[in-house]
């Protein structure tokens, strides 16, 4: 693909509009160069006294909920943009992965437009493609002895037979856990159509162990790129996530993007979190010591245990059924792993690599189970 082709966005995202009509006061400040103390405008609670929120939390959350939260999220742009070396403009900031996946969808294709996934891959995609009222086509895994991995030649094959709009993959995968190489992922938007464009969702590009995406601080052409903040940094339950597009795709996605959907909670405890990286790099170590541990482990029991470049790790069981059964006395004991709901990895058990998962007995069900059937 040429380095100066971009796939087009849908008819109605390329004229003037739409305006957001609602940018914000931190968005206005930024253009006044100056502040606006005296905020009259905006119909927001500040006369709260949040007596019983700063009687829970304290005041320093209760001073950051009276005032809608920064559109743009610069603080936090900011400071990936300094730890990743990825240009300011090049960078969007969402309410998660997930928000940001249904913004690409909204951005770049309309009802009836054909997308491609992997069949079984995370979920979420299709959920949002179909809800849109896109065609999903779903090619199969590529599976061999110690492989499960999106088939890039049937992706792009794909594509191309079905005039698709996008084509979706997660790298490293979920929930296969597998790795694809830098070189890999160029040669796939190669192969893809012009028109097409490549949703490459990084969620777990944190835990990889290599020494990262040689293409982190660079924009594709026809790509948009998905990380979290949910995986690695721990905030999961705060809902935020980057995107890294060139400026004229991050530009029409911010035409149809949600305003305040990131609160100012989030982004501040971001930019804390951000602040301290060496607490950041130390958890990424300690998920990666336990994925090896669990993997080992479980290969000690002779199961098929997938390479993982995430912060889980996947077990093919012998068939759905065994996986359907351990899943079901696993929940019985109270104890949640995750059993694949595509008929095509029923029999993949994925289990998230914190201590609990490590402590002695918790998946005696499934270690049972493998010594019975292995």
């Amino acid at each position: 693909m040429s380095s100066h082709t971009t796939p087009r966005h849908p008819a109605h995202l390329t004229g003037e509009g739409p305006h957001n009509p609602f940018p914000g006061i931190k968005v206005l400040e930024r253009k006044l160069g100056r502040e606006l103390p005296h905020r009259l405008g905006s119909n927001e609670g500040l006369d709260m006294p949040h007596r019983a929120l700063r009687e829970h939390f304290g005041d320093a959350v209760a001073q950051h909920v009276y005032c809608y939260g920064d559109a743009e999220a610069l603080g936090v742009r900011q400071r990936l943009s300094a730890q990743q070396n990825i240009p300011l403009e090049h960078l969007l900031v969402d309410a998660g992965a997930d928000s940001l996946i249904a913004l690409a969808l909204r951005t770049t294709c309309t009802a009836g437009d054909a997308v491609v996934s992997t069949a079984g891959t995370y979920p979420t995609f299709g959920y949002f493609a179909q809800g849109q009222g896109c065609h999903l086509i779903e090619p199969s895994y590529h599976e061999a002895p110690g492989v499960l991995a999106p088939d890039l030649e049937a992706l792009a094959a794909a594509a191309h037979q079905e005039e698709a709009r996008l084509v979706y993959l997660a790298n490293p995968d979920n929930p296969s856990g597998h790795l694809h190489s830098d070189s890999a992922i160029l040669k796939l938007r190669e192969a893809l159509p012009e028109a097409c464009w490549l949703l490459l969702d990084e969620a777990y590009g944190d835990f990889r162990d290599d020494a990262g995406s040689e293409f982190l601080g660079t924009a594709l052409p026809g790509v948009i790129r998905l990380r979290t903040l949910s995986k690695a940094h721990g905030l999961a339950g705060m809902r935020i996530g980057y995107a890294i597009a060139e400026p004229d795709v991050l530009a029409m996605m911010m035409k149809v993007r949600i305003h305040y959907a990131v609160s100012s909670f989030t982004q501040a405890a971001a930019e804390v979190v951000l602040d301290h990286p060496d607490e950041v790099r130390q958890h990424i170590e300690a998920v990666k010591a336990r994925r090896e541990q669990l993997a080992l482990h479980f290969i000690g029991l002779g199961a098929d245990v997938l390479p993982s470049a995430t912060n889980f790790v996947g077990i093919r069981l012998p068939s759905a059924e065994l996986a359907a059964a351990v899943h079901q006395e696993l929940l019985a004991e109270g104890v949640l792993v995750a059993r694949l709901a595509h008929p095509e990895l029923a029999n993949v058990i994925r289990i998230t690599a914190v201590e609990d998962a490590l402590a002695p007995g918790r998946l005696a069900t499934l270690e049972k189970a493998l010594q019975q059937h292995g």
